[in-house]
């Protein structure tokens, strides 16, 4: 009888006209109270609460398995013919206005930048209407970027050069892009060995990139007294760079993925969406980067 239903519903999803409703899922539940354990450990650990550590790490890796599984039921329905044009077009529409968001959310951190570099900054210095805040609070002080603030928060530090590991990773990640397009290119042309050599020198790239950042980051705390408390500068710098960071290990993780499925040959020149969806996301940690590596790094 089981395997019955899903016959049906494989061949109920291949009609356009109806739109495939998938059961009640219990993963959302479960990922909310993850998520809330890794929350309340992160923010434990930050006010050095003894068990805060242990909670956040605990939250990651419950998230991490309800994840694992969440995504292998939505990846068994795909595979299984339950989903039809509507609900492929209702999965391009979310990630569109994820991608969106994700836009919005850089948008922020870049309007703080711009904010205090160029009228924060100046006002601190006695320009225009800010002459009697830098006489009377910070007499003497020369607005200058990049700076800790009038106040030397952190102490002195030195920038990274923008010609070293920011060029070589700016590189690395135009690369990644021209890889993960040869990929996508191979696969619509059913070149599935071309696919999996290209897609797997993306994920590669993707694993340098971040290998280098780390050592950037390294640099920059053991060398440079380059911190997340060195000012303004210092929580912007690594705001920026460390949540696309975090993006590219997300992007790196997902591109991981789809080369597993297409090694297992889930993905058709005409049903790829997921792969799709993927390279939408990279191209987009691609011009993010583009954007740091001219305001953060050069300018």
């Amino acid at each position: 009888m089981a395997q019955a239903h899903a016959d049906t519903t494989a061949h109920h999803g291949s009609d356009p006209n109806t739109y495939y409703v998938p059961h009640g899922s219990r993963w959302p539940v479960f990922a909310s109270v993850a998520l809330f354990v890794a929350m309340l450990g992160f923010a434990s650990w930050l006010n050095d609460v003894s068990w805060g550590r242990a909670a956040f790490f605990i939250g990651v890796a419950a998230l991490a398995f309800i994840l694992f599984k969440w995504f292998a039921d939505v990846i068994l329905e795909s595979v299984s013919g339950y989903y039809n044009k509507q609900v492929d077009v209702s999965f391009r529409m979310g990630m569109v206005w994820f991608i969106f968001s994700e836009v919005m959310f850089f948008a922020a951190f870049f309007g703080a930048l711009f904010y205090a570099r160029q009228y924060a900054l100046p006002w601190l210095g006695g320009a225009g209407d800010g002459v009697a805040t830098n006489y009377l609070l910070w007499d003497g002080y020369s607005a200058a970027w990049p700076t800790a603030g009038p106040g030397e928060v952190g102490g002195a530090f030195q920038t990274i050069p923008a010609w070293g590991l920011p060029l070589l990773n700016t590189l690395i990640l135009l690369t990644s892009g021209v890889t993960v397009t040869i990929a996508h290119h191979a696969l619509k042309a059913g070149q599935r060995t071309r696919l999996l050599v290209f897609l797997g020198l993306t994920v590669l790239l993707g694993c340098v990139f971040l290998f280098f950042q780390a050592e950037e980051y390294i640099h920059a705390y053991r060398d440079l007294n380059l911190t997340l408390g060195s000012g303004i500068y210092g929580s912007t710098f690594f705001m920026l760079t460390g949540f696309h960071g975090l993006h590219v290990t997300l992007g790196t993780l997902m591109l991981a993925i789809i080369w597993l499925r297409c090694a297992k040959g889930h993905f058709t020149k005409e049903n790829h969406f997921a792969f799709e969806a993927v390279a939408w996301y990279w191209h987009f940690v691609d011009v993010v980067w583009l954007g740091l590596f001219l305001f953060v790094y050069v300018l």
